[in-house]
C-alpha cells in the first residue's frame, strides 16, 4: 500500500523502493493479475488505456474530455484510439436528436 512506503516521490504507484512505477512494473502486475483471474489472453496496458477511453466515449463523455484526459495533441489520434464505429455514432445521435431520421449506409 502506498501509504506503507516511505518515499519522495510525488507518484501516486511506487514500486517496492519508493520509485515511481514503470510501464513494465504496471505490465508486470496487469500480467500477474491475468495469470491470478485464469485469463489466457494476454493483455497490456495499452489495452487498458484503450478500453477506458471507448467506454468513456459510449457513455457519452466529450472527445474534447478524453483527447484531454489521454494527453493527446490532435483529436484525430483520439478519434483513430477509440475506433467508435459508424453504427455508434448513429445510434448516439438517434437518441440525442430524436427527430433525424439518419440511415446507415450499405
Amino acid at each position: 500500500m502506498r501509504s506503507t512506503i516511505t518515499s519522495d516521490s510525488p507518484a501516486l504507484f511506487v514500486n517496492a523502493s519508493g520509485e515511481r512505477l514503470s510501464t513494465q512494473g504496471i505490465a508486470n502486475i496487469i500480467s500477474q493479475f491475468r495469470k491470478d483471474a485464469g485469463i489466457e489472453r494476454h493483455i497490456t496496458p495499452h489495452m487498458l488505456r484503450h478500453t477506458v477511453a471507448t467506454l468513456l466515449l459510449r457513455n457519452g463523455v466529450d472527445i474534447r474530455v478524453v483527447q484531454e484526459f489521454l494527453g493527446h495533441a490532435s483529436i484525430a489520434t483520439t478519434q483513430r484510439y477509440t475506433h467508435i464505429t459508424k453504427d455508434h455514432l448513429i445510434e448516439v445521435l438517434r437518441k440525442r436528436h430524436p427527430s433525424l431520421t439518419l440511415r446507415v449506409a450499405s
